[in-house]
């Protein structure tokens, strides 16, 4: 081997050790771990406001709400501890055998199932008689209403969860957890250098020679 052939060979071999060095290949690995991460949990985030935007959509353009059931009234059909979606429709669609709501002034809505309606002759208001379910007999008195709320869907045990999570300090502590994320996701960050490692140039260049 020649003298020239000799510096060649050693130059590559210096290449290929300071490319090693230089590229670090174990660091690659928990910063793209990192990525993915942030990806996932900025894309839960986002379907938590999306899902969060069409439910006060159709709050407000379809009259729907949720109701908490404390008493077992309803049961077996509608157990206490229930969580109920209801809309708001004219008294004038209520049909017997219906579960509604009812509000009472001066004391909390009812919601039980229509025994009997009678509409007055305006059209828009009527009397319902209605009666819980597992209870003996109707309620004491009828009632006098232009729009209920009828039940279109319950899930038993869901209550509590909902009242939990309307708890002030879990409110917050979500808030804050959202904001952090956020915070963490879009912090500016130092992009990795995408010139060419110097010993991985040498080691091409080498390469070229051999």
């Amino acid at each position: 081997m020649t003298r020239e052939a000799a510096a060649r060979h050693l130059r590559r071999e210096e290449g290929r050790q300071n490319g090693r060095r230089r590229l670090r290949p174990r660091r690659a690995r928990p910063r793209r771990a990192a990525g993915v991460v942030r990806e996932v949990l900025l894309n839960v985030a986002a379907g938590g406001g999306a899902l969060c935007i069409l439910l006060t959509l159709a709050a407000v353009l379809f009259q729907f709400s949720l109701i908490m059931f404390k008493t077992g009234s309803m049961a077996p059909a509608i157990p206490a501890g229930s969580l109920a979606l209801v809309r708001a429709v004219p008294v004038a669609e209520v049909r017997v055998g219906d579960i509604v709501t009812v509000e009472r002034q001066g004391k909390l809505p009812v919601t039980h199932r229509v025994t009997s309606v009678s509409l007055n002759d305006d059209g828009h208001s009527g009397v319902l008689t209605l009666k819980g379910d597992a209870n003996p007999v109707e309620d004491p008195a009828p009632y006098t209403a232009s729009t209920v709320r009828t039940v279109l869907w319950s899930a038993p045990g869901l209550a509590q969860w909902v009242a939990k999570a309307s708890n002030p300090f879990v409110l917050g502590g979500v808030t804050l957890a959202v904001a952090g994320l956020v915070t963490w996701v879009l912090w500016p960050r130092e992009e990795g250098s995408k010139e060419e490692a110097p010993g991985e140039a040498q080691h091409r260049e080498g390469t070229a020679d051999a």
